[in-house]
């Protein structure tokens, strides 16, 4: 079994209040999302994987079917199945486009020579005649939960131009039609959840699908954390259960005392009330209401991997700024 993977299959954990198939889906989602499962990278059989993970082989299945479903995975008759490409869906069409510029200069360049003026082609290449500072970049990024949303809008503007602009919105505020995404030139999604953005958004606008990391000020606060301190941990979708337990404990080794629970569990409550630090993830705000006074509160925070927005973010932008007609001058 490849490394990544096996890697993945190992942290199943039965004494987590959380079915193994749904273990399984979310490590796998979240090894994408992370950048540690990339493009390209074998999965193991259904066999392979249910004799490695000491599970139901029809377990295994179901979850390959909803991640191919989700087009996070693919398989080929002879090849296998493996990670599925998570390029943005349009690049080629952007590509296309700089293809065109080029011939555009030529066209202009043949015109002057012929004695024919910028007028006499200007309906062709009416991007090419006008003059002026080329127009921001509209990008819109969707997420999850509005708050964390809107933090990876934030971080994502720091790679950009001052003239771009990055909105955000969740992904139930795009199904329900309350986003407007005429004039947007990028859509930016976690890249787990690119293949639902891309279905939402609909064809002519490409998605981008970025992996993420905690958040520089997550792992800081993490690493602080007393050895001897209990720490509880709260999720609120049940796949990110055996992701961030693990996550959380990366930054803080030496914490013997943790338990996790789900936002909705019933014992919610016991877990606060005899906990020195609460480790929560993004959405799961509403915790905090029961915090006892005195405990302290981390928010397990991602944002966008740097390298992820130079390899595949920011080449897109190059490409679009190529082929974008320009604003007049004032």
């Amino acid at each position: 079994m490849p490394a990544p993977v096996s890697r993945l299959v190992a942290a199943l954990d039965r004494d987590l209040p959380v079915p193994l198939g749904v273990q399984l889906r979310g490590l796998v989602e979240y090894g994408i999302a992370s950048g540690e499962l990339k493009p390209g990278d074998r999965l193991p059989s259904v066999r392979e994987c249910a004799d490695e993970a000491g599970i139901a082989p029809m377990t295994v299945s179901k979850v390959y079917d909803e991640l191919r479903e989700a087009g996070l995975i693919a398989t080929k008759p002879g090849a296998g199945t493996y990670v599925a490409e998570i390029a943005p869906a349009g690049l080629e069409r952007m590509r296309a486009l700089r293809r065109l510029q080029g011939r555009v200069e030529a066209l202009f360049a043949e015109a002057d020579a012929a004695g024919l003026s910028a007028a006499d082609v200007a309906n062709l290449v009416s991007a090419r005649a006008a003059r002026g500072a080329p127009r921001g970049l509209a990008l819109l990024f969707v997420g999850v939960f509005p708050d964390a949303t809107r933090g990876y809008a934030e971080h994502l503007a720091r790679y950009l131009e001052p003239r771009d602009r990055v909105e955000a919105a969740t992904i139930d505020e795009l199904r329900a039609g309350k986003v407007e995404t005429r004039g947007v030139d990028i859509v930016v999604a976690l890249a787990h959840r690119r293949a639902e953005v891309e279905a939402l958004v609909g064809p002519g606008v490409p998605v981008v699908g970025l992996s993420v990391i905690p958040s520089e000020e997550t792992r800081a606060r993490l690493a602080a954390i007393d050895p001897m301190a209990r720490v509880g941990m709260v999720s609120v979708f049940p796949e990110f259960v055996p992701i961030m337990k693990p996550g959380v404990l990366r930054f803080a080794p030496d914490v013997a005392d943790v338990d996790i629970r789900l936002l909705d569990d019933p014992d919610l409550d016991a877990l606060l009330r005899g906990v020195d630090v609460l480790v929560y993830a993004s959405g799961a705000e509403a915790v905090l209401t029961g915090l006892p006074r005195g405990a302290a509160a981390i928010e397990y925070r991602h944002i966008p991997s740097p390298h992820a927005v130079r390899e595949a973010l920011l080449p897109l932008v190059e490409d679009m700024r190529a082929g974008l007609p320009k604003e007049n001058a004032t």
